[in-house]
């Protein structure tokens, strides 16, 4: 779109916003009717306010940042009606629409209301192709209650109109929105974030504000720390995170030389890392692109964020919107996003090559969150889900043609934030030596676990102290074991801390029950997790989580399984690093930790693809020479017939603590037992030293 012509039509939307402002100050009299008065007159004000926060903006790039107290301020207010309690008296909050508004008009006032707050992240960057589209489907609803107020709508037909106004704003801008999230994983130029962290002075903090993301104290006090380390300290923690991502490729025998950019994701606050990071990936002739997760439903996955963030302002406010495209998923919906999907990669099609990967730092320690279900938030019907688990396999194809899993790799590494307690810095430090660990004493332990693993036909897992696991893992034939593994060393590379040996289990023969007394995975806690398999592909399931047996079978559903009827066991791991429990267990934030550890931390099985997805023939060999040959299962093997039936999108790890594991026993073919763990301690002759993690930590 031209930019004048944008202009043009941002000034007309505002012009006549200021005027719905006007109208509705009276309730009884409001044109819309007096019930929705409020709701239009709060988006009005919230509208008109991001306009001067716009021109603001606007004038600091040429006069420089305010003082501190007014960028506090400022961000304050851009995200005061969700922050905290004050959300439970907002209108994107659905179960205050719905009280307020009427049980049918909540969610989908509350959706529009959602897809207005996108407009914090349209204003900072400027992406007023997105943000005009989104005030004019505002105007749009508006005019149909005003309709309905002069009877020239009425009953369903009116419900018509308005849910079919917001599903064209979402189907029509779809050339907009989509090309852009896509163009924003590839192209280095989109560098609005980069040149923040590339150009401020980081020990002024006022250069926090400029990214646009909520900022609290944890986000100051990280980046106050940070700047507090000596410079050496810094590059160290930033090449463990860059050289990570080199061995990566090294190891899948990629040629990294063939790339030019890699893609960055974190947290705000961790700035100075990045700014090394992006240095040192300099080095190996590679740009950051760094984006923005995903402010509009469209592009937005469930309540997770996938790009650069700051704080959460209220999670349950994420979680509360995690379905709304149950508002406009269907059929149509569908081909037209597959439809710009191949169109927008065909057009970036030579940044695609080019494109590297991955490269991501998260958090851990932020305080949990126990979320609540609401009857009034949107959810998708059955007919839904099999369309979403059906758009997402055919869109990882699409994306797999143009970013192919055998030329990409990844790295992710994860940081403390001082949410985690009065001991912050001491954890930091204690986590900088859990992720630079000595790679060569792991490298040879493992290798003894490994070699035992390959002597069985299939591993038995079974917990004690209360956990009722008792799960039999298959393993792949091995035609020479002197060449050939069935699981891979992990080492400090592409998955950081160090810490596990993992396989691809085969699903013929594995089985059995899989019970976690206590678990976090992706911002939910599980309670009783109970997920039990049969042939390797999960069956029943539940949780204590809720009174209602259907509620918990509905979490599980919706966030472990993705909405499939059933995952493959995608893999099977054992988890080395007894000095990340130990440090986990010493300052009691076990859990609080992410899984990227909690994994290194106990047997882990994931349900979904396997770790090779996408790229199961790129051979893949272990320091010892020995290749890794265990990179299929009886279900991906049907991407030589069926590649879209292949692959289900999602691999959820789920770890059981040392503390909860009774025995872990490779069995070989003639029933001999090896056992390799045995009441939460290691066994097997050449790993006791992993042991003495425990014993420093009583």
């Amino acid at each position: 779109m031209e930019r004048n012509m944008l202009e043009e039509r941002y000034g007309l939307s505002l012009e006549r916003i200021r005027e719905m402002g006007r109208e509705c100050g009276g309730s009884e009299n409001a044109p819309c009717g007096q019930e929705t008065a409020g709701f239009f007159r709060a988006q009005s004000q919230w509208i008109l306010f991001l306009d001067q926060v716009r021109e603001q903006l606007l004038l600091e790039r040429e006069t420089g940042l305010p003082a501190l107290p007014v960028l506090e301020e400022r961000n304050r207010k851009l995200y005061e009606d969700i922050a905290g309690t004050a959300y439970e008296k907002s209108y994107a909050n659905p179960a205050y629409s719905a009280a307020v508004l009427g049980d049918q008009a909540g969610p989908v006032m509350a959706f529009l209301a959602a897809e207005l707050r996108g407009g914090i992240a349209y204003i900072y960057e400027e992406r007023m192709e997105e943000w005009v589209p989104c005030l004019e489907v505002f105007i749009e609803i508006y005019n149909l209650f005003e309709a309905r107020q002069t009877g020239e709508l009425s009953g369903e037909a009116f419900w018509t109109e308005v849910r079919e106004a917001l599903y064209y704003y979402v189907s029509d801008y779809c050339d907009v929105t989509i090309p852009r999230r896509l163009r924003e994983q590839v192209d280095p130029d989109l560098d609005f974030a980069v040149k923040i962290i590339m150009e401020s002075d980081l020990s002024d903090l006022r250069y926090l504000y400029r990214f646009g993301e909520y900022i609290t104290e944890s986000e100051r006090e990280t980046a106050d720390f940070l700047n507090s380390l000596p410079e050496e300290e810094i590059r160290k923690m930033a090449s463990v995170y860059t050289e990570g991502y080199r061995r990566g490729f090294e190891l899948a025998g990629i040629d990294l030389s063939r790339k030019k950019t890699v893609e960055l994701r974190y947290q705000v606050g961790f700035e100075r890392i990045l700014r090394e990071a992006v240095r040192q990936f300099a080095d190996m002739g590679l740009r950051p692109a760094l984006f923005r997760a995903a402010p509009g439903a469209v592009n937005k996955r469930q309540h997770l964020k996938i790009g650069y963030y700051g704080a959460y302002a209220n999670k349950q406010f994420e979680y509360d919107h995690r379905f709304d495209n149950a508002l406009f998923l269907d059929k149509a919906f569908k081909e037209r996003k597959l439809s710009v999907m191949r169109s927008a990669y065909e057009e970036l099609k030579e940044l695609a090559a080019v494109y590297a990967g991955p490269a991501v730092m998260e958090t851990f320690g932020e305080e949990p969150f126990s979320y609540e279900n609401k009857k009034e938030a949107f959810s998708l019907s059955q007919k839904q889900k099999k369309l979403l688990t059906e758009m997402n396999a055919q869109a990882a194809e699409i994306t797999n043609q143009y970013i192919k899993g055998e030329e990409r790799s990844f790295t992710i590494i994860s940081w403390p934030v001082p949410e985690i307690g009065p001991r912050y810095r001491e954890i930091f430090r204690e986590t900088i030596y859990i992720n630079t660990l000595d790679y060569q004493q792991y490298k040879e332990i493992q290798t003894v676990l490994i070699d035992a693993l390959d002597q069985g036909k299939y591993v038995e897992i079974t917990g004690r102290d209360g956990n009722r696991t008792r799960m039999r893992v298959a393993l792949h034939p091995l035609k020479d074991r002197r060449k050939e593994t069935n699981f891979e060393n992990c080492l400090a590379d592409v998955n950081i801390p160090l810490g596990e040996v993992f396989t691809s289990p085969q699903l013929s023969g594995t089985g059995g029950l899989l019970h976690v007394k206590q678990i976090y995975i992706n911002e939910v806690e599980y309670k009783d997790l109970e997920i039990r398999f049969k042939d390797g592909m999960t069956g029943e399931y539940t949780c204590g989580n809720y009174e209602s047996e259907e509620e918990n079978r509905k979490l599980i559903e919706e966030n472990l399984l993705y909405n499939h009827p059933s995952l493959p066991l995608g893999e099977f791991a054992v988890g080395t690093n007894t000095a990340a429990y130990a440090m986990a267990r010493r300052y009691g934030i076990m859990e609080r930790l992410k899984i990227l550890i909690i994994e290194k931390t106990g047997p882990h099985f994931a349900i979904g693809d396997t770790c090779y997805s996408h790229s199961e023939d790129v051979k893949v060999y272990n320091p010892d020479g020995k290749e890794i040959v265990a990179r299929d299962n009886e279900w991906s093997l049907k991407r030589r017939e069926e590649p879209e039936a292949a692959y289900f999108n999602c691999h959820t790890d789920i770890t059981i603590p040392y503390d909860e594991l009774g025995e872990i026993a490779a069995v070989k073919e003639d029933g001999e037992r090896i056992p390799l763990i045995r009441d939460g301690r290691f066994v097997l002759p050449g790993t006791e030293a992993l042991n003495e993690a425990f014993e420093k930590n009583l």
